[in-house]
């Protein structure tokens, strides 16, 4: 994941996480972007400081740390806690407003966007070929982190 520091066209600047460097220009050029405070889809990036990382000189032979193994679909421990609390809730809302359609996600979604069933707010899981399928058709889905419930 890569964080960029964001700026929208009435200044306000905030955080936004992307799984690559070309996903933010994607998600910018299709108007996904958007400022938490006002809501404007003109946003860019903002200048950030380098990460210098200080840590001091490694013995020979000393590996340096390595993160954490993280499963596949589940955040990092290395995301700030607003974030999980965010996408704790956008968990929440999905699971209220939205049916859970397991492994048969590609499919539903196929059907509605082909106008087989009812337009509706589906969620599940789908292999990589699915989604290269359905990006295929032109059928826009979005990818969400799915961490923990807030209440667990």
């Amino acid at each position: 994941m890569i964080r960029y520091q964001l700026r929208c066209s009435a200044g306000h600047e905030f955080e936004g996480w992307f799984p690559g460097s070309t996903a933010f220009e994607q998600q910018a050029k299709r108007g996904l972007l958007s400022c938490p405070q006002c809501g404007s889809a003109d946003v860019t990036r903002a200048l950030m400081a380098p990460a210098v990382h200080t840590a001091g000189p490694q013995q020979a032979g000393d590996a340096a740390p390595q993160p954490a193994a993280t499963p596949p679909g589940h955040a990092s421990g290395g995301v700030p806690d607003a974030m999980i609390a965010l996408l704790q809730k956008i968990r929440q809302t999905v699971e209220e407003h939205c049916d859970d359609v397991g492994d048969r996600f590609a499919r539903e979604a196929l059907d509605m966007h082909r106008g087989r069933s009812a337009a509706r707010g589906i969620y599940g899981s789908m292999t990589p070929q699915e989604q290269a399928e359905l990006d295929e058709e032109g059928v826009d889905v979005h990818a969400i982190p799915w961490v923990r419930r807030a209440d667990s």
